[in-house]
C-alpha cells in the first residue's frame, strides 16, 4: 500500500472510531423514521414528506460529519504531537493533506450509504402498504431513482465542504476551523446574490468585494436539486456532469492551498 492510501485508510479508522460519528448517523436515521409518522398525518403527501425529510437529515447531518470530523484530523496529529513520527517516515506533507482528505471522503461516503438504505427502508414500506390507485396517483415512484442523482451530488457537495474544512485545519484551531467552515458554508448558498449586489448597492468597494467573494467562495446552491428530486423534475446527466466537474476542480485548489500551507508551517 503506498503511503497516500495508508494514510487514507488510517484517516478512516480514526473517523470511525469518532462517537460523534455514530450518534449523528443514529440521529439522521431516526429522524428519517419519524418522517415516516409525520407523512402519515399529510394523506397523500406522506411520500415527498419522507423523501424531503430524508435528503434534509442527510444534509444537515453530512454536513456536521464533514466540518467536526474534518476539523480534528490534522489538529489531532499535531495536538498528540504524532504528527512528528509521521513526518518522519519517507511521507511527505501533501500526502499527508491528501491522504487525510481521502480518508475523510471514504467516511463521508459510507456514511451517506448508510443513510440512503435506510431512507430507501422507510420509502419501500410505505409503498407496500398503498394500494394500486394511490401508487398510480403518485407524482413519482416511492422508489424513484432520480433520488440517488440528489444524493449523489449531496455527497459530492459535502466531499466540497470537507476539502474546505480540511483546508482551514492546517493553520487555525478546531474552533475557528469550524466557525470559517460554516460560514463560508452560508455564503456558498448565496453567491448568487454577491453577482447581483450591483442592484442593490451604489458602493463601488462594496461592488467589488462583493465580486471578489463571488469569485473566491464556492458556489453551493447548484448541488441541491432536491426539491426537483421530491416533485419528480428532471435532472439531466448535463447538469450533474458540470457540477462534479465543478466541485472537482474547487477540491483541487483547496489540496493544493492546503498543502501549500501545511508545507509551510512549523510545528513546535
Amino acid at each position: 500500500m503506498t503511503s497516500l492510501g495508508w494514510i487514507a485508510v488510517n484517516g478512516f479508522r480514526e473517523s470511525v472510531r469518532d462517537k460523534v460519528l455514530y450518534n449523528l448517523v443514529a440521529f439522521a436515521i431516526l429522524l428519517m423514521g419519524a418522517s415516516l409518522v409525520l407523512g402519515q398525518l399529510t394523506a397523500g403527501q406522506d411520500l415527498k414528506i419522507i423523501k424531503d425529510l430524508g435528503l434534509s437529515a442527510m444534509s444537515i447531518f453530512g454536513l456536521f460529519i464533514a466540518v467536526f470530523i474534518g476539523i480534528g484530523l490534522v489538529f489531532k496529529e499535531v495536538e498528540r504531537r504524532s504528527i512528528y513520527n509521521l513526518l518522519s517516515k519517507p511521507i511527505r506533507r501533501h500526502e499527508v493533506v491528501v491522504g487525510k482528505y481521502a480518508g475523510l471522503v471514504l467516511t463521508l461516503t459510507v456514511n451517506i450509504v448508510i443513510m440512503t438504505v435506510a431512507l430507501y427502508a422507510v420509502l419501500a414500506y410505505v409503498a407496500w402498504g398503498e394500494n394500486e390507485f394511490a401508487r398510480q396517483a403518485r407524482e413519482t415512484p416511492a422508489l424513484d431513482p432520480a433520488l440517488l442523482k440528489a444524493i449523489a451530488l449531496l455527497l459530492v457537495q459535502l466531499m466540497v465542504v470537507t476539502a474546505i474544512a480540511l483546508f482551514f485545519s492546517t493553520f487555525s484551531t478546531p474552533i475557528l476551523s469550524a466557525a470559517l467552515t460554516f460560514g463560508v458554508y452560508v455564503a456558498g448558498y448565496f453567491s448568487a446574490d454577491l453577482r447581483n449586489i450591483d442592484q442593490v448597492v451604489d458602493s463601488r468597494l462594496t461592488q467589488t468585494l462583493a465580486r471578489g467573494l463571488y469569485y473566491t467562495l464556492p458556489n453551493l446552491a447548484p448541488f441541491d436539486v432536491a426539491s426537483q428530486a421530491v416533485h419528480g423534475l428532471p435532472i439531466t446527466a448535463g447538469y450533474m456532469a458540470v457540477t462534479i466537474a465543478y466541485a472537482i476542480v474547487y477540491i483541487a485548489i483547496l489540496l493544493v492551498a492546503g498543502s501549500a500551507v501545511f508545507s509551510r508551517r512549523e510545528f513546535k
